[in-house]
């Protein structure tokens, strides 16, 4: 599992849409096996939701955000564990122990949508299956403390080598699966891509292709898994009776819903096979497990 803090030396940083650093944590069987720091070069609260679903994050542990932010990290995939203060590594640690309880959107000046819940809770696991969230598109206005910024030192942190690593840079593209299916297209939507190359806003093969090419030049690369949404774990995997999942007799195979754990945090899972008593659900990236193919264009590098 990949857990996510909002970063300012050493602290929970309290404002998710202003946050200038993430932590990373690395963890495996229950511990800490790796973290690192870094920058989210100060982008609004979407980007930061893709930019944290592009590094395989799972687990968001922040202080304040809104209901729009909410959205978009559901959006992308992500539980979120709101209202944390203090330490980011004591934080984890009382995640990791089931002690940190989640806040929700804490913001006043907002209004959330509702909230639909397609079944209720089950057993001791106390899993439910519930339905997404309003489009509001509020962000948390509270303050930030007096260091605001430098939780990665005093600038970007990038994490590669090229000659438009740290610019903001346009691109086209088109991506495709091994058997030659489109998943997406810029040029289909007319609107070339912005992003800071090196920045890991992008799944790493995507920004390596990018860090040394030309104005106007075109290139072809193929993704292994590990170079762009990661490998499939299988303990993301569950199949459950669906008596213990009340409501779930109404979802198909192919359906993306979402569950609550037991601390009451939604998280997105796609049904993948279901018979007559049990149901099978992958909270796995969508894109997890999977060789891409893109076909890139250097637009323009600002």
């Amino acid at each position: 599992m990949r857990i996510a803090v909002t970063y300012d030396n050493g602290e929970i940083f309290q404002h998710f849409g202003r946050t200038e650093c993430f932590k990373l944590y690395e963890v495996h069987d229950g511990k800490v096996t790796f973290s690192e720091v870094i920058s989210s070069n100060g982008v609004g609260h979407g980007a930061l939701a893709e930019l944290l679903a592009v590094y395989g994050v799972q687990v968001l542990i922040c202080g304040g955000l809104g209901g729009g932010a909410l959205n978009a990290l559901h959006n992308a995939g992500l539980t979120v564990v709101a209202g944390a203060s203090g330490n980011a590594d004591e934080a984890v640690a009382a995640f990791m122990r089931g002690e940190l309880e989640d806040s929700g959107a804490n913001c006043d000046h907002h209004h959330h949508g509702e909230d639909h819940e397609c079944c209720g809770g089950h057993g001791e696991e106390d899993h439910e299956c519930c339905g997404g969230h309003g489009d509001e598109d509020h962000e948390c206005c509270g303050g930030h403390g007096e260091n605001g910024g430098g939780c990665c030192g005093g600038g970007p942190v990038y994490t590669m080598e090229g000659k438009n690593v740290g610019k903001n840079v346009r691109v086209h593209y088109k991506g495709t699966f091994n058997d030659g299916t489109q998943f997406d297209s810029s040029y289909d939507r007319g609107e070339p891509l912005e992003f800071v190359c090196g920045s890991g806003m992008m799944i790493k093969g995507f920004d390596k292709a990018v860090a040394d090419m030309e104005i106007g030049q075109v290139t072809d690369i193929h993704l292994t898994p590990e170079e762009a949404y990661g490998p499939v774990d299988p303990d993301a995997i569950i199949t459950i009776g669906i008596s213990q999942l009340p409501g779930s007799e109404a979802l198909t195979v192919g359906e993306r819903v979402f569950l609550r754990s037991v601390a009451g945090n939604p998280f997105p899972v796609t049904v993948t096979a279901k018979d007559d008593a049990t149901i099978t659900l992958d909270a796995n990236h969508e894109m997890a497990g999977k060789e891409l193919n893109f076909k890139i264009e250097l637009i323009e590098v600002l």
